[in-house]
């Protein structure tokens, strides 16, 4: 499966990454109510905004049909083309893959899967955001 898109990377190297990489982009593709009760990437200390598209939402269990369109579109909008780096994240890795496996078959030659998410796997008391992902990292991020 990962040949199918450019490759998995941790919340670190993609936060790298996206600092300096002037076209690098970070989506977001978790669901509305993750970004609104658990928190989303602030990347305004890198001059740039995470994109919230979410890959299916809640409590549907299939994909967005129009998630590879709205990504696009987005991107167009910001002026980068099918070359542009594409960082996904998702709660823990696996949403985001296929994320990035949608937009690499829909034409994107760099997309990226964050693998160990924003909040990364559940430690042993059964919590997310302690071991590994964007939070644990201590990158900047934002809760509404």
């Amino acid at each position: 499966m990962e040949g199918s898109y450019a490759g998995n990377v941790n919340s670190q190297e993609a936060f790298d990454a996206l600092s300096s990489e002037q076209n690098a982009v970070l989506v977001d593709v978790r669901t509305q109510a993750e970004w609104a009760f658990v928190g989303v990437p602030d990347l305004r200390s890198i001059g740039k905004e995470t994109l919230l598209i979410e890959w299916q939402s809640f409590p549907s269990s299939g994909p967005n049909p129009e998630f590879a369109t709205t990504v696009s579109d987005q991107l167009v909008k910001k002026g980068l083309d099918l070359g542009a780096p594409i960082y996904f994240l998702c709660r823990s890795g696996a949403r985001s893959q296929a994320a990035a496996i949608a937009l690499t078959q829909a034409g994107y030659t760099k997309c990226f899967n964050v693998s160990d998410g924003f909040e990364g796997p559940l430690d042993a008391e059964s919590h997310r955001g302690t071991q590994s992902g964007w939070k644990a990292a201590g990158l900047p991020w934002t809760q509404s």
